[in-house]
């Protein structure tokens, strides 16, 4: 099995958002895997998740009023 050059960091991204949402394609699953490493992986994923529950509260407090 052959590694592939590090991603990108608009296709780490891409790829957290769509692993995140349930709609990652088997293809790019594949690719990830492969990555050399996990780490911005697992950064973007942190990164992701923190931006998603700021703006879930954002919008709780919102409503709430």
């Amino acid at each position: 099995m052959t590694q592939t050059p590090p991603a990108k960091k608009t296709n780490v991204f891409r790829s957290v958002a769509a692993a995140l949402l349930g709609v990652q394609s088997d293809h790019n699953r594949r690719q990830d895997f492969n990555q050399p490493s996990a780490l911005p992986f697992i950064l973007a994923g942190l990164v992701v998740i923190v931006i998603f529950v700021a703006v879930l509260v954002g919008i709780s407090q919102f409503v709430a009023g």
